[in-house]
C-alpha cells in the first residue's frame, strides 16, 4: 500500500487513492459515499467505535477545547523512571508519545511494587496519583462545561429579534448552533437501523458523557450493563435486554422499539465509582463543578477510569475485563460492521480485536479520521493486508463532523417511503434519479 496523501477516500473494493481537492469532486463523492454509508449502516451487525477524535470535533464545531492526555509528573517521586517507562509502553503499544493512561499504568505498578518492598515512597506517589486523577478529572468536566455552556449561550441568543445584522457575527452563533444539531444528527445517523436488525452498539474510549449528552437530546434509550435507579450497579450478567412494546390492537408477539442503542465505555467513565465492593454509576450532572462531593480527593482509589485499580479489589482489571468482552463478542461474528470515528488506533487491545474480526471474510470496517497520526492507521491497514474488507475517509474533509454529517452520512431516519417509492418506480421501468444521472455522465 503507498503512502498516503492529505486526504484518502476508498469504499468497498475500489482501489485506492488520494483526493487533492475533496471540495471539487464533492457531488462525485456524495454519490457513491452517501449509498455505500446507507447500506454498511442497515448490515447484519453495526458497532461504532469512537476515539478522542469524537469528543474533539464537537467541540470544534462548539467554539471550545477538548482535554488532552498529556502526561504531568509534578510531584512523582522517580520522575524520570516513570517517563522511561510510560514511554516504553507506549512504544510497545505502537503509539509513539506516552499519554496520561501510560503513566497512570506505570505509576501503579510502581506504587505496588514499592509497598511490597516495605518502602515508604509509594505514599507519595499514591499522592501525586490523586492529584494527577483530580487535575485530569477536573479537565474533563471542563470540556463539558464548555459544551453545554457554549450551545446554551447560542440557544439563548438565537431568537428571531436578536439575529446580529454582521454576516460574519451570524455565520459564528449558525457553527455554535449546529454543532447540538450535528451531534444528534451524527448519532442518529448510525442508530436509524430497522428494528428487525440488531441494536447498534457504541463503543467509546472516552471518559466524558458526551454520547449520553447527545443520546438525551435525540431521544435514544441506552442500554449498558448497569442496574438500578437511584445508583445503578455494574453487573456481569449479560441478559441480552432489549425494549419492547405492544401495539394497539395487535394481538401476538411486541415489536421491538425504535431508538434503542447499546453502549460500552471500555476504559470506565467520570460518573463510574467504585464503592463498597461494586462499581457504581452516580448521579453526575454534564458539566460538573470541580468541587462535586462525587469526585472525591482520592480518586484514584474510587473514580473508574482505565486503568485504575482500586486497592481493595481482587483484580485491577475488573470491570475492563467485562466490558472487553462484550467488545470482542459484538464485532467478532459474520456479516458485521465496525465504524470507527476519530480512533487513533493507539491501543493494541482494540486494534488486536479488529484484527481477529477481519480474519472473518463477511465483516467490514470502515474508518473515518480527521488525519493519520504517526502513521498508525496506515500501518494497521498494511499488517492486516485486507484490502478488501476496508474502507477508509480519511483526511480533514471527511474527519470533520460536519461536512460528514452534511453531505455523508445517511438520513437519519428510517425512510421507508423513499424506500417504498423506489421500489414502485423500479417496477415501473421509470426512475427519473438514476436516468439524470446517467445523462450527465455520457
Amino acid at each position: 500500500m503507498r503512502a498516503w496523501g492529505k486526504h484518502v477516500y476508498r469504499i468497498g473494493n475500489e482501489e485506492n487513492y488520494d483526493v487533492t481537492n475533496p471540495e471539487e469532486t464533492l457531488v462525485l463523492q456524495k454519490k457513491h459515499i452517501e449509498p455505500w454509508l446507507a447500506a454498511v449502516f442497515q448490515s447484519e451487525h453495526l458497532a461504532l467505535l469512537l476515539g478522542s477524535g469524537f469528543t474533539k470535533a464537537v467541540a470544534i464545531q462548539a467554539g471550545t477545547t477538548a482535554s488532552d492526555m498529556a502526561c504531568d509528573y509534578t510531584d512523582f517521586p522517580f520522575a524520570d523512571k516513570l517517563h522511561k517507562a510510560a514511554k516504553k509502553a507506549a512504544e510497545a503499544m505502537g503509539r509513539g508519545e506516552a499519554n496520561i493512561e501510560d503513566q497512570i499504568r506505570a505509576a501503579n505498578v510502581l506504587a505496588q511494587g514499592l509497598k511490597i518492598m516495605g518502602d515508604g515512597q509509594h505514599e507519595g506517589i499514591t499522592t501525586a496519583l490523586n492529584s494527577l486523577f483530580k487535575k485530569f478529572l477536573n479537565g474533563i468536566s471542563t470540556t463539558e462545561r464548555d459544551m453545554k455552556s457554549a450551545v446554551e449561550k447560542t440557544v439563548e441568543g438565537a431568537k428571531p429579534e436578536e439575529e446580529p445584522v454582521a454576516e460574519n457575527a451570524g455565520q459564528s452563533a449558525t457553527e455554535k448552533l449546529d454543532s447540538l444539531v450535528m451531534l444528534v444528527s451524527f448519532l442518529l445517523s448510525f442508530s436509524s437501523r430497522t428494528a428487525t436488525r440488531e441494536r447498534l452498539h457504541i463503543f467509546t474510549t472516552n471518559y466524558d458523557r458526551l454520547v449520553e449528552y447527545g443520546a438525551d437530546l435525540a431521544g435514544l434509550h441506552l442500554l449498558d450493563r448497569f442496574v438500578g435507579c437511584l445508583e445503578p450497579i455494574f453487573r456481569s450478567s449479560r441478559l441480552d435486554i432489549d425494549m419492547h412494546y405492544n401495539p394497539p390492537g395487535i394481538r401476538g408477539e411486541p415489536r421491538y422499539l425504535e431508538g434503542v442503542v447499546r453502549v460500552t465505555k471500555l476504559h470506565g467513565s467520570l460518573d463510574w465509582i467504585y464503592r463498597n465492593g461494586f462499581v457504581r454509576k452516580v448521579g453526575l450532572p454534564f458539566g460538573p463543578q470541580d468541587d462535586h462531593p462525587a469526585i472525591n480527593d482520592k480518586p484514584c482509589e474510587s473514580v473508574m477510569i482505565y486503568p485504575n485499580s482500586a486497592k481493595d479489589r481482587e483484580t485491577s482489571e475488573y470491570p475492563y475485563v467485562e466490558l472487553f468482552r462484550d467488545y470482542a463478542a459484538a464485532v467478532c461474528r459474520p456479516n458485521s460492521v465496525l465504524v470507527t470515528y476519530g480512533y487513533g488506533f493507539g491501543d493494541e487491545h482494540i486494534n488486536r480485536t479488529i484484527a481477529d474480526m477481519l480474519t472473518i471474510p463477511s465483516t467490514h470496517l470502515v474508518i473515518i479520521s480527521f488525519g493519520d497520526e504517526g502513521g498508525r492507521i496506515s500501518s494497521f491497514c498494511k499488517q492486516i493486508g485486507r484490502k478488501a474488507q476496508i474502507s477508509l475517509l480519511i483526511g480533514p474533509h471527511f474527519g470533520s463532523m460536519s461536512t460528514l454529517v452534511e453531505n455523508y452520512l445517511p438520513k437519519p431516519a428510517i425512510d421507508r417511503i423513499t424506500i417504498r417509492q423506489t421500489e414502485l418506480l423500479r417496477n415501473r421501468g421509470w426512475e427519473p434519479s438514476l436516468r439524470k444521472v446517467e445523462e450527465e455522465e455520457a
